[in-house]
């Protein structure tokens, strides 16, 4: 959560630029919650959110998080 992103960038093979883009969308989506934390931002991730592909629609953020975590 306090992962900066260009940490997060780093982290996943993505420039800067392509992470600040993809956390957009994560956020404006609902998937990703943003906090300020004084000059920089905390990142959470919502687990109760469902996959948006419909033939995922079952499945929740917390599945997958399970599934890539094992």
């Amino acid at each position: 959560p306090d992962a900066t992103v260009r940490e997060i960038a780093e982290q996943v093979s993505l420039t800067e630029r392509q992470a600040h883009r993809v956390l957009a969308d994560l956020v404006a989506e609902g998937y990703v919650a943003r906090q300020r934390v004084g000059r920089r931002n905390h990142y959470s991730v919502d687990p109760k959110r469902t996959l948006r592909h419909p033939a995922l629609a079952d499945h929740t953020i917390a599945d997958l998080l399970e599934k890539l975590a094992s």
